[in-house]
C-alpha cells in the first residue's frame, strides 16, 4: 500500500488508529473474557431451575419405574402400580422437555449442554416403545434394566454438560454432586436387580456379578465424590454415612456380594426399608448442595461484574484519553503542517505571480514586506517554515532579477530592431528611387524582387517590435478597403503566388488598424503556405457576420491534432508571456499579440476535408463602409501609403466571383506600341492615363489563340516586367497632363506628411517612410503563363 500521496491529516489519522484500535481490542478481548464466566455463574440458577430440579424429577421416577417393570417380568401377572409409575413419569418427561425447549435454558446452555440437551430428548423418546417391549414380555430383566439405566445416564450427561462452572471451587462441588447423583443410580440399579431375583426366587445367568459390580462402583464414585466436597458438606455426608439405615444396607450389601446365590433367611423387608431411607437422604443432600451452590454462584458472579466494570472503565477512560491526545497532537501538527503549506500556496499562486507583474508594469517591490517570516515554533515544523522564508526570499529576488533580465532583453531585441526597421525602410526607399528611374523591364523585375524581399524583412522585423511588446509603428489615418488589406497581407508572404483571393464583400478597416491587421493576416498567410503542400493553393475570402467582419485563410494540408489545434487556439485567445525557448510558435505568439491589441478574433478549425481554416473575426468596432474608388477617394498620403504596401497601382481590386466562373487561362500577347507623341493620350476613369509603350518597334496585333501556347517563364517573366514598366510610365506621364496629384502621391513624386499615428519610441527620427513594396498580380487574375514565370 502506497501512503507517500496520503494527505497529513490521512496519515496522523493512521498514525492514531493503528495503537487506539488495538488497545480497543485489547480491552473489549479484556472485557469479553471477564464477562461471559459472569454470565454463566448468573446463569447457575437458570440452568438449576430449568434442568436440574425436572432432570432430577425425571431420573427418580425413573428409578421407580425401572424396579416395577424389572419384578413384573420376574413375575407371571401384571402389577397395578406399574401403571401408576408411569402415569407419574410421563408428567415428569413433559414438564422436562417444556422446559428443554424453552428460550431461558437454550439461552443459558453452551454448546455443549446443548447438545447433551439433544440426546437426553432422543433417549425419552424412546421410552413408550420400551414399554410395550416390557408389556409384551419380549425382554428380560437385564434389558429392563439397561433400557432405564440407558434414559437415566443421558440424564446424568446433562447433568455433567451443566457443572462446567467458571469458577473453580463451584466446578468442582457440581462435579461432586453429580458423581454422587451417579452413585444413587447405581444404589438404584442394584435395588432393581435384587428385587427381580427375589421375585423370581433366584438370580438370572449373569446378575449377580453384575449386582457385585454396581455396588463396588456405587461405593467408589461416593468416595472419590465426597472428596471434592468442601468441609462442611463433607461433615454434613459423613453424619449421613454413620448413621443405623446406611450402616444397615452396606452389611446386606456385604451378605449379598460374599453369598454367591440369594443367602437363605436374607431380609427382604430390612433391605427395603434401608434402601429406601438412604436413596431418600442422598437425595436430598444432593438437592441441598445443588441449592448451596446456585446460592453461592450469584455473588461471585456479581463481584466479578463489579471488577468487570471497574476494569472496563479505566480502559475506556485510558482510550479515550490516548484518542484525545492523539486528535490534539495530530490536530496541532495538521493545523501548522496546513499553515506551511498554505503559506506555500499563496506564494507560489498569488504572491510572487503578483510581484512579478508588478515588476513587468515598472513598479518598486520591498522583498521583506513581500516575504513576511513564518514562525510556527521551533521544532522541525518551524525549521521547515524558516527554511521556507528563505526559499520565498530568494524566489522573490529571483523573480526580480528575472523580470530586470527579461526587461533588458527585450530593450536589446526592441532596439536591434529599431535599427533594422531603419535600414529597412531606408532600403525601400532606395529602392523606390531606382524603381523610378529604371525603365529596363529585366531590371525593374530584379528590383521588384528585391523591394518584395525588404518587405518581408521589414514584417520579420516588427515581429521582433511585437516580441519586445512595443506596437509596430505603421498606421493610416483613413479607412482602407479589406479587398486591399488582404492583397497587403499577401504581398508580405513568400510564397505570394499560392494564394488565391476569392469572395471578398465589400467592406473597410479603420486606419488604426490596417498596419496589425495586415501583419496578422501576413503571418496567416504564411503558415497556411508552409505547412500545405508546394502544388496546393490556399484560399483568403472575406464577409461580413454579426458583431464584426470574418476572413478565412483556407490550406489543403495535412492539418492539425485535436489537441495541438485546442492549445494553438488557447494560445490565440489568450496570450502567454514570450518565452525565448519556444521559437517554434513565434508566429502564434505575434497573431495572438496583435489580435489582444485591437480586440480581434483568431481560431483554428479542421478544414473539409483537410487542411485547416484560420479565421479572424475583426470586430465590428474596426470595420466601416469600403472607402471608394477613383481619384477621389483619397489624396495625399493615404494614397501613397497604402501603394507602398500592397501596390495596389499594379493589382486592379477584384471583386465577388460568380458561382461556378473558372477563371480564363488565355495566353497573353503583347501590345504593340504606338510611335512616340507630344500629344499625351487621354486618361482613364480612374485618373490613370492609358498604357502608351515608348520601347521597340511596331508590331502588327496579335491574334488570341483559343488554346494556350507555349512559352518559357524567362519570356513570361520580360512580358510582365515590361507591363509594369510602361503602366508606371503612363501614370507618370498622364500626372503631368492632367495635374492630378494624387496620382504623383501614388508613386512618390509627391511628398507624404507625416502620419496621424505615432511611431513607437525608439525609432530614428531620421528613418524614412516605408518604401512600397511590389506585389506581383494575385493568382486568380494571372494567366497560365504568368504562373509558369
Amino acid at each position: 500500500m502506497n501512503t507517500r500521496d496520503w494527505p497529513i491529516r490521512a496519515k496522523l489519522t493512521a498514525l492514531v488508529i493503528g495503537p487506539v484500535t488495538g488497545l480497543l481490542a485489547l480491552w473489549i478481548f479484556a472485557t469479553t473474557l471477564a464477562f461471559g464466566p459472569a454470565l454463566d455463574l448468573l446463569a447457575t440458577r437458570t440452568l438449576l431451575y430449568d434442568l436440574g430440579r425436572p432432570g432430577e424429577n425425571v431420573v427418580a421416577e425413573l428409578q421407580r419405574e425401572r424396579r416395577l417393570s424389572v419384578v413384573q417380568l420376574a413375575g407371571n401377572g401384571v402389577l397395578p402400580e406399574l401403571a401408576a409409575q408411569r402415569d407419574r413419569t410421563d408428567r415428569a418427561v413433559d414438564e422436562l422437555r417444556r422446559r428443554i425447549d424453552g428460550e431461558a435454558l437454550r439461552d443459558a446452555a453452551d454448546d455443549q449442554l446443548d447438545a447433551r440437551l439433544d440426546q437426553l430428548g432422543s433417549a425419552l423418546e424412546a421410552l413408550p416403545a420400551g414399554r410395550v417391549f416390557i408389556d409384551d414380555r419380549k425382554v428380560d430383566r437385564a434389558g429392563a434394566v439397561g433400557l432405564y439405566s440407558g434414559m437415566i445416564g443421558s440424564a446424568f450427561q446433562a447433568f455433567s454438560a451443566m457443572a462446567m462452572l467458571p469458577d473453580v471451587r463451584l466446578n468442582r462441588e457440581a462435579s461432586a454432586l453429580t458423581a454422587l447423583g451417579r452413585s444413587r443410580e447405581l444404589l438404584g440399579q442394584a435395588d432393581a436387580l435384587l428385587a427381580g431375583a427375589v421375585t423370581a426366587g433366584r438370580y438370572a445367568d449373569g446378575e449377580h456379578e453384575q449386582l457385585v459390580r454396581t455396588v463396588e462402583n456405587q461405593r467408589f464414585l461416593a468416595e472419590n465424590a465426597v472428596a471434592d466436597l468442601p468441609p462442611d458438606e463433607r461433615a454434613g455426608y459423613q453424619r449421613l454415612t454413620e448413621g443405623t439405615a446406611f450402616l444397615r444396607l452396606r452389611a446386606l450389601q456385604d451378605t449379598l456380594i460374599r453369598a454367591d446365590d440369594l443367602p437363605a433367611g436374607f431380609d427382604v423387608r430390612a433391605w427395603e426399608a434401608g434402601h429406601a431411607e438412604v436413596w431418600q437422604g442422598l437425595r436430598d443432600f444432593e438437592l441441598r448442595g445443588a441449592d448451596s451452590l446456585a446460592e453461592r454462584s450469584v455473588p461471585i458472579a456479581v463481584r466479578i461484574l463489579v471488577q468487570l466494570a471497574a476494569a472496563g472503565v479505566l480502559g475506556l477512560v485510558a482510550i479515550v484519553v490516548c484518542v484525545l491526545v492523539a486528535l490534539r497532537v495530530g490536530r496541532s501538527l495538521a493545523h501548522r503542517l496546513t499553515g506551511v503549506r498554505t503559506a506555500a500556496t499563496e506564494v507560489a499562486e498569488q504572491r510572487l505571480p503578483d510581484v512579478v507583474a508588478r515588476l513587468r508594469r515598472g513598479e518598486e517591490v520591498d522583498v521583506d514586506r513581500e516575504a513576511p517570516e513564518l514562525d510556527h515554533g521551533g521544532d522541525e515544523i518551524g525549521q521547515v517554515a524558516r527554511a521556507f522564508n528563505e526559499v520565498r526570499r530568494t524566489a522573490v529576488r529571483a523573480a526580480a532579477d528575472e523580470v530586470t533580465l527579461r526587461r533588458g532583453f527585450n530593450e536589446v531585441i526592441l532596439n536591434l530592431a529599431r535599427r533594422s526597421q531603419g535600414l529597412v525602410h531606408r532600403q525601400l526607399a532606395l529602392l523606390d528611387r531606382l524603381e523610378r528611374r529604371t525603365e529596363d523591364p529585366d531590371e525593374l523585375a530584379g528590383l521588384f524582387q528585391v523591394d518584395h524581399l525588404a518587405t518581408r524583412l521589414r514584417r520579420h522585423a516588427e515581429d521582433l517590435v511585437i516580441l519586445a511588446g512595443a506596437a509596430p509603428g505603421r498606421g493610416w489615418r483613413r479607412p482602407v478597403a479589406a479587398v486591399d488589406v488582404m492583397r497587403g497581407a499577401i504581398s508580405e508572404v513568400e510564397a505570394y503566388d499560392r494564394v488565391d483571393v476569392g469572395e471578398v464583400q465589400p467592406a473597410g478597416v479603420l486606419g488604426r488598424a490596417v498596419g496589425d491587421v495586415i501583419h496578422l493576416l501576413a503571418e496567416l498567410i504564411e503558415n497556411a503556405t508552409a505547412f500545405s503542400p508546394p502544388g496546393t493553393r490556399v484560399d483568403v475570402t472575406g464577409r461580413t457576420v454579426p458583431g464584426g467582419y470574418t476572413i478565412e485563410i483556407t490550406d489543403r494540408g495535412l492539418g492539425m491534432s485535436p489537441p495541438a489545434m485546442a492549445t494553438a487556439n488557447r494560445k490565440l485567445a489568450a496570450p502567454p508571456e514570450f518565452d525565448p525557448t519556444d521559437s517554434a510558435r513565434l508566429g502564434l505568439f505575434v497573431v495572438a499579440r496583435l489580435a489582444a491589441r485591437h480586440g480581434v478574433r483568431v481560431e483554428l478549425r479542421r478544414g473539409r476535408p483537410a487542411g485547416t481554416i484560420a479565421a479572424v473575426l475583426v470586430p465590428s468596432d474596426l470595420i466601416t463602409d469600403e472607402p471608394p474608388v477613383g481619384p477621389d477617394a483619397t489624396t495625399g498620403p493615404e494614397r501613397r501609403r497604402m501603394a507602398k504596401v500592397s501596390r495596389l497601382t499594379t493589382v486592379p481590386r477584384g471583386r465577388p466571383t460568380r458561382p461556378g466562373r473558372e477563371r480564363p487561362e488565355s495566353t497573353v500577347i503583347p501590345l504593340p506600341a504606338a510611335r512616340p507623341s507630344t500629344v499625351e493620350p487621354p486618361a482613364d476613369g480612374d485618373g490613370l492615363p492609358r498604357r502608351v509603350r515608348r520601347r521597340g518597334p511596331a508590331r502588327p496585333r496579335a491574334v488570341v489563340n483559343d488554346t494556350p501556347a507555349s512559352r518559357p517563364p524567362e519570356e513570361a517573366r520580360r512580358t510582365m516586367s515590361a507591363l509594369q514598366a510602361g503602366t508606371a510610365r503612363g501614370r507618370r506621364d498622364g500626372t503631368r497632363a492632367t495635374g492630378n496629384p494624387t496620382v504623383a502621391r501614388i508613386r512618390g513624386t509627391v511628398p507624404d506628411p507625416p502620419t496621424d499615428v505615432p511611431a513607437d519610441p525608439g525609432t530614428p527620427a531620421t528613418a524614412p517612410e516605408p518604401a512600397p513594396e511590389p506585389s506581383p498580380p494575385a493568382p486568380d487574375q494571372r494567366t497560365a503563363t504568368e504562373r509558369d514565370a
